[in-house]
């Protein structure tokens, strides 16, 4: 085969053999095909898009890429996110499913576009590693019933290796590609029980709520089809989730929601998916299964199934109890009204963007991330400010020169002018 013809093929919306796209994800995953070549067949599958069928074949193909996890545990259950700004429910609904006797396994990524990864997330707590053989893995799995771990050599390879190119070369939003991406990861984890939460809005991935139900409609027939319990939900990320965007500043806010100090729609979502996971895993009406990830956090048994996750993966558990041992910003900025006002609402990716700027998050894949950097939103939609009152706060340690990031932070806030007086001359 020649990698040319199949870059044409796509190009021309011609559909690809399952042996044509096996054979491109194998040689690109080798090493043969370069990456300025894969670049280019990702682009024509972003204009032209796949077919159903490519789509299932090159999820299979990128699963198939390396070793599929064979867990010796009774019910396994994994959780994913096509992703958004400032989404860190992972991190919640883990510890609470797992709290309620559904053993979470979970291989995750790195940030992506202006979009936050949670293996980023949680490596900002110091001493966290995410790389580790196998076997440690499922013996934090047995001691805790969660655990997060990195995608190694051995798991999914191709698209480790296809993830990072997409990233960099402005190749992000495809359904195909999201689809695959996401689908051959949870193939390989091999859980019983799938739920799949499919973000819309403008700090998504999928612009629209179509677009969303097209992508979760064929995310959830790939599990099925592999034998999966499956559901994929569509909610909104017309703005971020919660009050913090940023590695660090999303852990914060992640144990806050875990140790029971604050609730709002992040803590609604997480109680939603968790009782998501419970109902395909068994344990229950939709209801109960409600009632019981919220015992779960009140409790505080979710809470203690994330200081013990943290510390077998050799991170320092105390942060659970004294968030200020998480990196902490060296510069902050106040961004704040220039008039009386009310928000109306926010430009998400833009927002994301801004925490690029800030450093929270790569442009190129090999970027280095500044853990601290991020942004705390001082204001919802719906609240009315008066002039001079914050916005959001800017948290940097590698940018000390907020004038660009505060310049986008501003333009990414909608609101209504209240009786705003042109300045004194």
């Amino acid at each position: 085969m020649n990698v040319i013809d199949l870059i044409n093929k796509t190009k021309n919306s011609a559909p690809l053999t399952d042996s044509e796209i096996k054979w491109l994800v194998n040689e690109y995953t080798e090493g043969s095909v370069p990456d300025y070549q894969m670049s280019a067949w990702l682009m024509a599958v972003c204009l032209n898009g796949l077919t159903e069928q490519e789509t299932l074949s090159l999820t299979y193909a990128m699963r198939d890429s390396g070793e599929t996890l064979q867990l010796d545990l009774p019910l396994t259950a994994d959780k994913h996110s096509t992703g958004g700004v400032g989404d860190k429910t992972s991190l919640i609904i883990g510890p609470a499913a797992a709290a309620c006797g559904v053993c979470v396994a979970k291989m995750s990524g790195r940030g992506l576009g202006h979009t936050g990864g949670t293996i980023d997330k949680l490596e900002s707590i110091k001493g966290f590693r995410t790389d580790m053989p196998l076997a440690e893995f499922e013996k934090i799995l047995r001691e805790t019933g969660f655990s997060v771990i990195s995608q190694s050599g051995n798991l999914c390879p191709a698209d480790k290796k296809i993830y990072a190119l997409r990233n960099s070369t402005g190749t992000v939003n495809s359904i195909p590609l999201i689809c695959a991406s996401i689908m051959s990861k949870k193939l390989a984890t091999n859980a019983d029980c799938l739920v799949l939460d499919v973000k819309y809005g403008s700090g998504a991935f999928m612009k629209t709520r179509s677009d969303a139900e097209k992508l979760a409609a064929l995310m959830e027939k790939i599990g099925k089809a592999a034998g999966k319990k499956c559901r994929a939900v569509v909610t909104d990320m017309d703005m971020p989730l919660g009050i913090n965007i940023g590695n660090a500043l999303e852990v914060e806010e992640a144990i806050d929601i875990l140790s029971g100090k604050t609730k709002g729609r992040l803590y609604d979502i997480c109680i939603g998916l968790t009782a998501d996971i419970l109902e395909l895993a068994g344990k229950g009406s939709y209801d109960e299964c409600v009632d019981m990830a919220k015992e779960a956090i009140s409790s505080g048994k979710a809470l203690d199934i994330f200081r013990r996750t943290i510390e077998l993966h050799g991170g320092n558990p105390d942060v659970c109890e004294d968030t200020l041992l998480l990196p902490h910003a060296r510069f902050t900025y106040k961004v704040k009204a220039a008039c009386d006002m009310k928000i109306s609402s926010f430009d998400t990716e833009e927002l994301g963007m801004v925490s690029l700027l800030l450093g929270a998050g790569r442009i190129a894949k090999d970027d280095r991330i500044d853990m601290s950097a991020g942004i705390i939103m001082n204001t919802q939609p719906g609240d009315v400010l008066n002039a001079g009152d914050t916005m959001m706060t800017l948290c940097s340690t590698v940018c000390s020169d907020f004038s660009d990031a505060a310049m986008r932070a501003v333009k990414a806030v909608r609101f209504e002018k209240i009786n705003c007086q042109p300045p004194l001359t």
